[in-house]
């Protein structure tokens, strides 16, 4: 088997090496991956003239590693059309993320995205993320269970255009986990999404402010006011409803949501050609 490896939160990160380890039980893997962060792109593409640089990082037998300064999407599109065409992939994995992509977190979500640009091409393709946004991640019980999960997921993978698999795993011991759900794509939303931007904000997420981060405030036109995007992720769903994928996760269960490519809401257009 050969599989295409992708992520939005960079080459370096602890969730692709995680994923990888995972994925080299199941065959040869190449991996093309952002060259920096690009959580939240979506299906988003670097495209236009922009020059857009890769690097092909090293090569082993049965693995080669590649980063590309673009979107995943971008990432899944240079795998397929530069460095393994004419052939293609048999399966495409994107992540683990680091922080959840259960509910309507994955139509914002780079790794998922990814997944949907390789469901574009006909290829089978999981989106695997965890619950939790720290660096130093605990992927553990993902790498102990993700091997079964997609053992099963190949053998029994949908062939309709456009399917995908979202997995998100609870960020818990592996003794910890309740279980496996299949489960649709929960609703919720964000509130309070820009706050302002300040140095007493950002270390009291633990977070420490880039290079870049730091040039940009300094360059700052004077009358310009700064905020950055947190927010807080509100629940949409009713008191009565526990089938949801963010909902389940909350509960210790590894979460399973089948999503497709095709937004087609086909019970409006039913009722919509009962009256057109």
């Amino acid at each position: 088997m050969r599989i295409l490896i992708t992520n939005d939160d960079g080459y370096e990160s602890r969730g692709i090496e995680a994923l990888v380890r995972v994925a080299r039980q199941f065959g040869e893997i190449l991996v093309v991956a952002p060259k920096t962060v690009q959580s939240g792109m979506s299906m988003a593409v670097t495209m236009g003239y922009k020059p857009i640089a890769a690097r092909k990082l090293y090569a082993l037998p049965g693995e080669e590693w590649w980063y590309l300064d673009g979107t995943p999407s971008s990432c899944v599109k240079f795998g397929l059309d530069n460095v393994m065409y004419p052939e293609k992939p048999d399966l495409v994995l994107s992540g683990i993320n680091h922080g959840s992509n259960a509910a309507t977190a994955a139509l914002y979500s780079g790794t998922v995205g990814a997944a949907m640009e390789a469901a574009l091409n006909g290829i089978p393709a999981i989106a695997v993320s965890l619950d939790s946004f720290s660096p130093d991640a605990d992927f553990s019980a993902i790498e102990q269970l993700l091997p079964g999960i997609l053992t099963k997921l190949l053998d029994n993978f949908n062939p309709r255009y456009g399917s995908i698999y979202n997995i998100n795993f609870p960020a818990i011991p592996s003794a910890s986990i309740v279980g496996i759900k299949v489960s649709r794509m929960g609703r919720a939303h964000w509130e309070h999404e820009y706050l302002p931007y300040g140095p007493e904000f950002l270390f009291d997420r633990g977070h420490t402010p880039s290079r870049a981060d730091v040039e940009y405030v300094e360059n700052k036109h004077p009358e310009e006011e700064l905020v950055v995007m947190a927010g807080d992720f509100v629940n949409d769903e009713d008191g009565g409803s526990r089938d949801a994928d963010h909902l389940l996760m909350d509960e210790g269960y590894i979460v399973i949501t089948p999503l497709n490519i095709d937004h087609t809401d086909t019970t409006e257009m039913e009722r919509l050609c009962g009256i057109i």
